[in-house]
């Protein structure tokens, strides 16, 4: 335990700040926060998706056209994502290629990092605690399968 300590104090001079450490309550908002995102897509429960967004949210993927080679920004607003998750979102993939592992790359005071792996494709969010509460602000995500 002692190594840890020393650990992170040299981590924490060596980029010039202290460290925050990340608290148990909340690893454990992020993960279910991540987790309404995923699973709320995956049973078309629009209540889940919503709550785990923040109404300004910006999903994005870069795209690219295989007959031109030329890619381009695709982006989805909160709203789109809730009316897509209410309309059926992912709950036509099968139960046994469904993925939802979350996985907390970094936390810093009141915002964090976080990759989910679903079915086929990988979400890298940022994540910010706002009004008292961590919703994802950002997405990227890149899918395996694109046409």
């Amino acid at each position: 335990m002692r190594h840890v300590i020393y650990l992170i104090l040299a981590a924490s001079m060596a980029t010039g700040r202290a460290a925050v450490a990340q608290s148990a309550a909340d690893s454990a908002a992020i993960r279910a926060t991540a987790l309404d995102y995923i699973d709320g897509w995956y049973s078309a429960d629009a209540g889940r998706m919503e709550r785990a967004l923040h109404p300004e949210l910006a999903k994005r993927i870069v795209m690219t056209d295989p007959r031109t080679g030329r890619s381009q920004l695709r982006q989805m607003s909160a709203m789109s994502l809730v009316m897509g998750t209410r309309s059926g979102g992912g709950s036509e993939i099968p139960a046994q290629t469904r993925k939802n592992d979350v996985k907390i790359l970094d936390v810093y005071q009141g915002v964090a990092s976080v990759r989910v792996t679903a079915a086929t494709w990988i979400d890298y969010m940022h994540m910010a605690k706002s009004n008292g509460r961590w919703v994802i602000v950002n997405v990227l995500w890149e899918n395996d399968a694109q046409p």
